[in-house]
């Protein structure tokens, strides 16, 4: 995480992966490896055919579109619904997803929203990290407190 988009570079990262995993590397088992992306769908597919047993985390942020996309413009040139990218990835794959949840004050974090995110995964299995964000000077956005991140779960 913090080196941008994986996937966008996804023959280096499986090269980074059979090395890091490797014996011969630093011998890391690969289910202590998570990739977080955010939700490139072609890519997703193509990571799900090489059935590796990483942990998929994919930062999710928000339970629709409209609201994903104002937090990351990036949700616009995705191609396909990362939601059903991530389903055929665990029916590939057998294994479970983490979603990244970023929560804004107003923005992402109502009970609408709580409601909204738990019929988008259900069924999934999956693991939802719920992170209020960090104060910057000068942001428009605030952090959740904990008694609303407690409401939200």
């Amino acid at each position: 995480m913090g080196i941008g988009e994986p996937l966008d570079n996804f023959d280096e990262v499986m090269k980074f992966l059979e090395n890091i995993t490797s014996p011969e590397g630093v011998n890391i088992g690969m289910r202590n490896i998570s990739l977080s992306t955010c939700g490139l769908v072609p890519k997703i597919d193509q990571l799900a055919e090489k059935k590796l047993q990483l942990t998929l985390s994919v930062s999710l942020h928000a339970p629709n579109n409209e609201i994903r996309s104002g937090m990351m413009p990036v949700n616009d040139a995705i191609r396909g619904s990362a939601d059903a990218a991530v389903r055929r990835y665990q029916d590939t794959t057998g294994r479970r997803v983490s979603f990244e949840y970023s929560m804004v004050r107003g923005v992402n974090d109502s009970d609408a929203c709580a409601k909204q995110l738990a019929n988008l995964i259900r069924g999934m299995g999956a693991h939802v990290n719920l992170i209020p964000i960090n104060p910057v000077d000068g942001s428009p956005y605030s952090a959740t407190d904990a008694a609303n991140v407690h409401r939200f779960q």
